[in-house]
């Protein structure tokens, strides 16, 4: 059984990002735009590109669900910029990422709640960003999505910490229940 596994991610996911926004809402803009040496510069290039990757996926998997009913949730997208870059800054300031970042973590929640056991085996055929095409499992895919997430809140938790700012625990283990609740 899969569909708990990626209703956790998506909660994981869904938390750290607020705990991220919250985190940054004091900043200035200076602080967010600030050139840091990241792989995408400041903390607000880094958000931005989160959210590209996030987007190009869920897009993916929209087309995905062609061999049914299709995925419900993810019809909201269309709201959303389609970035062509990894690198596109889709918002410019803290406010409009924040609110857009949650709308989004809500449709991947919804998404994810929409899944059922047998889309996980099938095999999801996309077109990269440079035009190769591919043939992946979906379910691997998913968990690329959710990985992803994880490692570039990684580089946000270090930009953040060396102007001094700390946003508490970021282990998922905060998150998995016990075997005996």
């Amino acid at each position: 059984m899969m569909k708990p596994h990626f209703a956790l991610m998506a909660n994981y996911n869904t938390v750290m990002n607020q705990k991220v926004c919250d985190s940054i809402e004091s900043l200035s803009e200076d602080a967010l735009w600030q050139d840091n040496k990241a792989f995408f510069g400041s903390i607000l290039g880094t958000l931005n590109h989160l959210m590209v990757g996030d987007l190009i996926w869920l897009r993916r998997f929209g087309a995905h669900s062609n061999y049914r009913a299709g995925f419900k949730a993810l019809e909201s997208l269309a709201g959303f910029p389609s970035p062509t870059t990894l690198t596109q800054f889709l918002y410019l300031n803290m406010h409009d990422f924040t609110k857009n970042r949650q709308i989004l973590d809500w449709v991947i929640i919804q998404f994810i709640n929409e899944t059922v056991e047998s889309d996980y085996s099938q095999t999801l055929t996309y077109t990269n960003t440079q035009g190769k095409i591919f043939n992946k499992p979906f379910a691997m895919l998913l968990q690329h999505l959710f990985n992803h997430q994880t490692h570039h809140r990684g580089q946000l938790t270090t930009l953040l910490n060396q102007i001094g700012v700390d946003i508490g625990e970021t282990d998922l283990l905060m998150l998995i229940p016990d075997a005996d609740s």
